[in-house]
């Protein structure tokens, strides 16, 4: 197996075997101290793919910053082969302020690739891309539910593209969601420099959800496995993941209370009770049902809705069956002691 050279990375010389965390400078506070950019830099000793792995590119997306802390404490990367760029916080303002914007109030994930003189989005998003995504193979973007919302683990991809169908799957997410590329976001920067990328999605903003964190490390995990960045670890019972081709969050069609009928990650039928919409006097309900058969990957967990507001979202199946086999699977592998858990 060939060597592997140093790898370099805002200014600091990284030797083949070994870790460094690299502080890259992104903006000065009016208080003049310095707001930097950690980045874990893991460099093996052989060579192998380049790999990066984010979180809280909204600040208030935090499940995926505790993905990385284990990760970074997995003993099966001290025989890394290739290099893994690790950062666990992107927009730092907004993990500081425990909020999904920056301070201007502009989406860091509608400003890529940015611009180095443009807004403080667009010269973060611009650093990112220039230090981080460019020197790397592929890589993987971790994100959670917002506004109330939650979500089941699931995969968000271009599937068009053989080579990240590949990472997709591999993965091993319950759930496979086909996206659109969607202008000004990371995945849409780094898919246009023909790089393969994985957005994974799970649990609420502000909260750790365990079996998300969980899900989460295994399947980046699985991931560098499947690329041979690490090596094959012992043989688990894995189902293919649902792959939905059509997904649709069930609006509200009154304000009032929502009290939901079904929970996440269950399977529904067509005009299965999804649940029930109530005004606070009581004279007048609506019931919610749903309009295909399907999987629940995605919730309003707060209870009180306006007309519009999205309750309930759900991801299309073609064969029920099969997929509350994968789902049961799922739920079983969670009970496992060693899932997600290695050291």
């Amino acid at each position: 197996m060939k060597k592997t050279t140093a790898f370099e990375i805002g200014g600091t010389t990284i030797l083949p075997g070994s870790r460094v965390t690299v502080a890259l400078p992104m903006a000065r506070l009016y208080t003049h101290n310095e707001l930097t950019l950690p980045v874990h830099v893991i460099h093996g000793r052989r060579t192998g793919p380049t790999m990066f792995v984010c979180a809280a590119v909204h600040g208030d997306e935090i499940n995926g910053v505790e993905i990385i802390r284990r990760l970074l404490n997995v003993k099966a990367l001290n025989n890394l082969k290739g290099t893994l760029l690790a950062v666990p916080v992107v927009n730092t303002f907004g993990f500081i302020q425990r909020a999904r914007y920056l301070p201007d109030r502009r989406d860091l994930n509608r400003s890529f690739p940015g611009t180095p003189k443009g807004s403080q989005a667009g010269r973060m998003a611009h650093m990112f891309m220039s230090e981080i995504a460019s020197r790397c193979d592929f890589g993987i973007d971790l994100h959670t539910g917002s506004n109330f919302r939650t979500n089941l683990p699931q995969i968000r991809a271009c599937l068009d593209d053989s080579l990240t169908l590949d990472l997709a799957s591999a993965f091993g997410a319950p759930v496979i969601v086909p996206s659109v590329l969607r202008e000004g976001s990371l995945r849409e920067a780094v898919a246009s420099l023909g790089k393969p990328v994985l957005v994974y999605e799970g649990g609420e903003a502000l909260y750790f959800n365990e079996d998300v964190i969980r899900t989460g490390l295994q399947g980046i995990l699985n991931v560098m496995r499947s690329t041979e960045m690490i090596a094959a670890g012992r043989k688990r019972k894995k189902s293919e993941s649902i792959i939905t081709n059509q997904t649709s969050w069930i609006r509200a069609s009154m304000s009032g209370i929502f009290t939901r009928k079904v929970k996440l990650g269950e399977m529904v039928k067509k005009r299965t009770l999804l649940g029930r919409l109530s005004d606070p006097i009581g004279d007048d309900t609506e019931d919610v049902f749903s309009p295909f058969s399907g999987v629940v990957i995605g919730q309003l967990n707060l209870p009180l809705a306006h007309e519009g507001d999205a309750l309930i979202h759900l991801g299309k199946v073609t064969d029920h069956d099969e997929a509350e086999e994968t789902l049961e699977d799922y739920a079983s592998s969670l009970t496992d002691e060693d899932y997600g858990l290695e050291r």
